[in-house]
């Protein structure tokens, strides 16, 4: 009989359960101190910890747990490891804890098909699309039918399913968490893109009347299908457009008959909801826990740069970070205009790292501020009113232009030696400057810095 290599046995048991089923399962059988120690040499630093993947999408389905599972842990979305809505507070419960510079995959799961104006049924959703029941989601299944951490009030809650958090030891007030995406890979092959009445760069205003800039007629979803006044969020009006993938791309139809058409575009999958506990709230479903704006906690940030090979700094505000992730993008185009991104459930893996003041493992501004990097560029990140809409909410993208520009200043003078008015000389020449997002309440822009500008 041929002899087992134990490393490799225990990297397909790890895979396949996940690392704290395997130690589990491993405890229960009572697997061989050489197995377990293998599954310890696959922890970070050894030759098997996961970079960055070059494998193409997944084609087919992954459902939870299924498929290759990468990270030192896994985190599946069940109903009672996610919150609808809202994002978690300093003082939630974690549903998962690891060592910094471990690594974690997350089974993340999409809020389109599954919400109220949509039915709360993804199977019938997604039927009428020509998708089977076999190729729904079992977890975003059971969102729909089952989740009740929270009262759930289509009008007043975020839309997210948001998973997690992670508590990684070591994390405390005043650290930074360094998120590196290593995967983001598409669960299914669709996707949905959607506009609701009330939101989105053309939105009919609360009084009814048509935003600075547009007239009543240029207001998307058009108003005369406004349907709000019924209460009945099916009834609502909102527009989702269902969207095909094909190999690497999207695939949007439109018209009919002779005039029917059709419309390609590269996917980007991406989280778009990254973030550590930021609301201070006692009140689980606080303004400030709500799903929706970014804070200084990062959270529905929606930059479309922080895919694989990203990496995503953010200010610890608990002990543990408390990590979570949400809005899986499979692509989106700056601005957001419509409300949402090509929405699609992606299995993403992170490696987090604490990093303490004075290390030098971060940048300077990320101790107060988001902060993400790519391997071509810095990405200094400026929001119109970052404190989880405590006091309101300000939505004017000046305000998230300066700050942008602010903190790039910043991470030029303090990280890289420059004087800020040169800097200042320098953004104006040779640095870009994006509108983020337009749709989350809170506004954001992002900058774009060139390394390859710098010796």
């Amino acid at each position: 009989m041929p002899q087992i290599d134990p490393r490799e046995a225990a990297t397909v048991l790890a895979r396949g359960l996940g690392r704290r089923d395997f130690l589990r399962a491993a405890a229960a059988v009572g697997a061989s101190g050489a197995v377990a120690g293998a599954l310890a040499a696959c922890s970070p630093g050894s030759a098997s910890t996961p970079r960055a993947s070059t494998a193409p999408p997944q084609r087919g389905i992954l459902q939870p747990g299924s498929g290759d599972v990468s990270g030192d842990h896994y985190l599946g979305s069940t109903p009672d490891a996610v919150l609808w809505g809202y994002v978690p507070t300093v003082h939630s419960t974690p549903s998962a804890r690891m060592r910094s510079g471990e690594t974690i995959t997350i089974d993340a799961v999409s809020h389109e098909g599954i919400l109220e104006d949509q039915g709360r049924d993804p199977v019938s959703f997604f039927a009428e699309h020509g998708v089977a029941s076999s190729d729904v989601l079992e977890d975003a299944i059971a969102i729909a039918a089952d989740y009740d951490r929270t009262t759930r009030d289509f009008v007043k809650d975020g839309p997210h399913v948001v998973t997690g958090p992670v508590h990684v030891d070591g994390a405390e007030p005043g650290d930074v968490l360094k998120i590196e995406t290593l995967e983001a890979i598409p669960r299914v092959p669709y996707g949905v893109v959607s506009s609701r009445h009330g939101k989105g760069a053309l939105a009919l205003t609360a009084d009814g009347t048509p935003p600075a800039g547009i007239i009543l007629d240029e207001v998307m979803p058009p108003v005369g299908t406004d349907g709000r006044a019924s209460g009945d969020p099916t009834s609502f009006g909102n527009l989702s457009t269902f969207t095909a993938v094909e190999g690497d791309e999207g695939v949007m139809t439109f018209g009919g008959g002779a005039s029917a058409g059709s419309v390609r575009f590269p996917l980007r999958p991406f989280m778009g909801m990254m973030g550590v506990a930021f609301s201070q709230d006692t009140d689980p479903t606080a303004p400030s826990a709500n799903s929706i704006p970014p804070t200084l906690g990062g959270g529905n940030i929606d930059i479309r740069q922080l895919g694989v090979g990203s990496t995503f700094y953010l200010p610890v505000q608990a002990d543990g970070a408390l990590f979570y992730v949400g809005d899986p993008h499979m692509a989106m185009g700056d601005g957001e205009v419509a409300l949402t991104a090509m929405e699609g459930s992606l299995r993403g893996t992170f490696r987090l790292t604490v990093c303490k003041p004075g290390s030098g493992d971060a940048p300077s501004v990320a101790y107060g501020y988001p902060f993400a990097e790519t391997e071509d560029a810095w990405i200094p990140i400026g929001l119109s009113d970052p404190d989880g809409s405590v006091d309101g909410q300000g939505s004017d993208l000046d305000v998230a232009m300066r700050r942008a520009v602010v903190n790039a200043l910043d991470f030029l003078e303090q990280d890289r030696g420059m004087d800020r008015a040169t800097a200042y000389a320098y953004l104006s020449a040779a640095a870009d400057f994006t509108v983020t997002q337009v749709v989350d309440r809170t506004v954001g822009v992002h900058g774009l810095i060139s390394k390859s500008h710098f010796g």
